[in-house]
């Protein structure tokens, strides 16, 4: 790939090392192979050297070398992604923000906590779950992904349905930019409209136009009561149909997840296990909370009763903690069990909740258009389908021709019905030639301007988000 930006040499290496100290330094002598990808399926690219900060000031410092230096810089969380937004693709420097995993404040009286970037989500969540205190968003990485890298992609997960998304918990960030300048945006305040939204403007921005060196995170009260649901049915509409009807009965559950028979059969090879309903179809994943135990059972009551309507086959209610967590561990192992049958590429669509049954519809006319297999699931209370295009035995000249007309003819549908090509997992490096599709050329020139603005060299993970006719380099 051409590059036009300069390579990393022994003495910047050394300048490197009077900021950070060696220990924090690893060249392509040591251990540099996890830097060189994320969990984007089959692609890698080698770091020149990888830089662990401590502090603001030291990330402030390496920027300013770089800048000077005109050296490609990727900012690097937990290495969870699945879009490619941590790769980097020209080489040059791996910021990594891992040893910056401070929770700085949870603060009760405003309901606000201030972390740095390399906190672990879960870690997160379960400090302040110890005062009473939630955090919702929830990525199936949250074990081991960063809270830095969720405001970088705008995480989200199955508790968006009802809570909400990163962006709608993030109310102030401190953020070195591409020349090392340090700007902090927002506050503890529920209400600021002083001058553009700087904040909602670098969250979901992939690294692209500054490094989130610390994150303020509106907290609040934990719900005392949670139950989860498991809702076989024998047919993939019915299930979609059956999600429609319970918002269209004013009943919003915590979190509602959809996993085809694919997904669970690819599960129990993998785990060598048997899941309850396996042979069904299609499985909904719901779980309801609140802090009224009786308003709550009326919920669920009713939810059962909507889902039997539809042509459920059975629900299941989980009420102990242990039950809980065994079908949750279940969605969250759905991911890893489904990359392990081949290679693969993974989609992830988002249209209009409403719309969910006419995706199923339009992924399995695909599926059959091509005659490949597509497996399917995620978080259908938001819309945001999970679509695994499998190539299992097809050979290599035939996958290679057919994968991106389905990827293309998926996104194009997508649209059509509302929607756009990725839902939480952002455009990164995978992506990126798609969104034409998604954005018109004038919503891509300001994207494009807005870039020019925060990062002039375009220093700052280059290469990703935008159509490479039309990215620098």
């Amino acid at each position: 790939m051409k590059s036009c930006y300069n390579k990393t040499t022994p003495e910047l290496i050394k300048k490197l090392a009077s900021i950070v100290s060696t220990e924090n330094i690893i060249t392509p002598e040591g251990d540099i192979e996890p830097y060189s990808h994320d969990e984007t399926e089959d692609l890698q690219f080698q770091p020149e050297v990888v830089v662990k900060p401590t502090s603001t000031g030291q990330v402030s410092e390496i920027m300013k070398l770089c800048f000077e230096n005109n050296i490609p810089v990727t900012p690097r969380g937990g290495g969870t992604g699945l879009s490619g937004g941590a790769l980097p693709i020209y080489g040059g420097l791996v910021l990594s923000l891992e040893k910056m995993n401070k929770i700085l404040e949870i603060d009760t009286a405003n309901l606000m906590a201030v972390v740095q970037p390399g906190v672990i989500t879960q870690v997160f969540q379960e400090e302040v779950e110890k005062i009473g205190l939630f955090y919702p968003p929830d990525p199936a990485s949250k074990g081991s992904c960063l809270l830095g890298g969720n405001v970088a992609e705008c995480a989200g997960g199955p508790r968006a349905l009802k809570y909400g998304v990163t962006k709608d918990y993030i109310y102030g960030l401190e953020v070195v930019l591409a020349n090392g300048e340090i700007i902090n945006t927002g506050g503890k305040l529920l209400k600021n409209v002083s001058g553009y939204n700087l904040t909602q403007i670098l969250i979901g921005s992939e690294g692209t136009l500054g490094v989130v060196t610390k994150i303020i995170i509106k907290l609040i009260p934990l719900p005392l009561f949670r139950k989860t649901l498991l809702v076989p049915f024998d047919d993939l509409q019915k299930g979609a149909y059956a999600l429609t009807q319970i918002f269209f009965n004013r009943i919003i559950p915590c979190a509602a997840e959809f996993i085809d028979k694919k997904a669970v059969k690819a599960l129990e090879r993998k785990q060598r296990k048997t899941f309850p309903y396996s042979d069904s179809e299609a499985l909904l994943l719901l779980q309801v909370d609140g802090n009224d135990e009786n308003l709550m059972e009326k919920e669920i009551e009713k939810i059962g009763e909507v889902c039997l309507n539809c042509g459920a086959l059975d629900v299941f209610v989980a009420d102990n903690k242990e039950k809980q967590e065994e079908l949750w561990k279940m969605r969250r192992g759905i991911s890893e069990a489904v990359k392990s049958i081949s290679i693969y590429r993974e989609e992830d669509t988002v249209v209009p909740r409403a719309k969910l049954p006419e995706l199923m519809m339009m992924l399995k006319e695909i599926e059959k258009k091509y005659d490949i297999n597509i497996i399917c699931y995620g978080h259908a209370g938001d819309g945001n389908i999970h679509a695994n295009v499998i190539k299992e035995n097809m050979p290599d000249e035939k996958w290679n021709k057919v994968l991106p007309e389905v990827v293309r003819e998926i996104f194009e549908e997508v649209v059509k019905l509302g929607g756009s090509i990725s839902g939480e997992h952002g455009i990164g490096y995978v992506q990126k030639e798609y969104m034409p599709i998604a954005l018109s050329e004038i919503e891509l020139k300001l994207m494009r301007e807005i870039k020019k603005v925060f990062d002039p060299k375009n220093i700052l993970n280059p290469g990703k988000m935008f159509p490479q006719r039309l990215a620098h380099g």
